[in-house]
């Protein structure tokens, strides 16, 4: 019976991934009949530690994992596809959730104590602050000096077009949210995005959905650099990068840092085991060093007190780029800035 159980649950979780775009998925089974259904933007390389770890304790509980682009999390939440728990990277688009009734109230001893600025109102909870960086190909710039600012980077962007020429990858932010939200904060923030856009413009940039494959790219020599991707990825990479491909740059003139979120959706139906992994992770973010685990504490130092540095809040000013008229202003913008050929 229990086996019968299982395979009508899986069934009806095959056709739920179905109508997704997913980028991976995975089953981890339990020892009961009871799934928790998560999806995330969070790739398995660098999630599958936290899951194992959740499981050691809920032994019962299979876990139904599944990986896509933000957008696509908050486009599946919104159309109402059944899952127990949401992690995304894209801080503004999982607040709009929140913000908009999608998302259920949690709390525990775990999640009070998280800074103020790690969660809200008890719907949405960080638990990783995670910086953007730049990614490059050691081989691509041999003999080059590297740069440390955005005007050094537009600088030899510049002076060395042959060599950059469709080398330079970068969030196509039409359709990455977290590739938008990086941008709009970043615009928001310093003059330099635009010309350092313009420049890559008249360089046919590459465009790309995730951190993951400019990365692989990087690493794989088919571009020099890569804009603005997760520096925990771009750790992870270079951990497995024995060859000494891939060089992580933080920009020293400004850096946006994310906090990776949580919510429960209002579809959630395993709310209890839902609510006992948004503790682990709550847990695990107030760590006091990064240890074994892949992703970053909220507590990342190193670049918390300097000026320029720090993660973005979590309130109503994120939903501001989200606005219609407000977003299809910055893509027009962006459009003109990026693809200039």
């Amino acid at each position: 019976m229990r086996y019968a159980c299982l395979a009508l649950i899986l069934s009806c979780l095959a056709t739920v991934v179905s109508a997704l775009e997913i980028e991976d998925h995975r089953f981890f089974p339990g020892t009961g009949d009871r799934v928790l259904r998560v999806i995330s933007t969070a790739d398995l390389d660098v999630f599958e530690p936290y899951v194992k770890a959740f499981q050691s304790n809920q032994r019962a509980l299979s876990i139904d994992y599944t990986v896509v682009s933000s957008a696509e999390l908050s486009r599946a939440i919104r159309n109402g596809v059944a899952f127990d728990l949401a992690l995304s990277s894209a801080m503004d688009l999982q607040f709009q959730l929140a913000n908009d009734g999608f998302a259920q109230s949690h709390t525990s001893e775990q999640t009070a104590a998280l800074p103020d600025w790690a969660r809200w109102r008890d719907l949405i909870f960080a638990f990783t602050a995670e910086p953007a960086v730049v990614v490059l190909s050691t081989r691509q710039f041999d003999g080059l000096e590297l740069p440390t600012t955005r005007q050094d980077l537009i600088t030899l962007l510049r002076e060395f077009p042959e060599r950059f020429d469709g080398a330079v990858g970068t969030y196509d932010v039409r359709d990455s949210g977290l590739g938008y939200l990086f941008a709009t904060q970043e615009a928001r923030s310093t003059d330099a995005y635009w010309r350092l856009s313009e420049v890559m413009g008249r360089l046919n940039p590459q465009l790309y959905c995730c951190s993951g494959q400019m990365i692989d790219d990087v690493a794989e020599g088919r571009l020099a650099l890569a804009y603005n991707v997760l520096g925990s990825y771009a750790a992870e990479r270079l951990a497995r990068d024995s060859g000494g491909r891939v060089q992580i740059l933080g920009m020293q003139d400004f850096a946006n840092v994310i906090l990776r979120t949580a919510i429960i959706p209002t579809t959630a139906q395993e709310i209890q085991a839902a609510g006992a992994f948004i503790d682990m992770l709550a847990d695990l973010g107030q760590r006091d060093a990064p240890g074994i685990w892949p992703l970053p504490p909220l507590g990342f130092s190193g670049t918390r007190n300097r000026v320029g540095f720090g993660p973005i809040r979590l309130g109503p000013a994120l939903m501001v780029y989200l606005d219609p008229l407000n977003r299809r202003a910055f893509l027009t913008e962006w459009e003109n800035a990026l693809e200039q050929r």
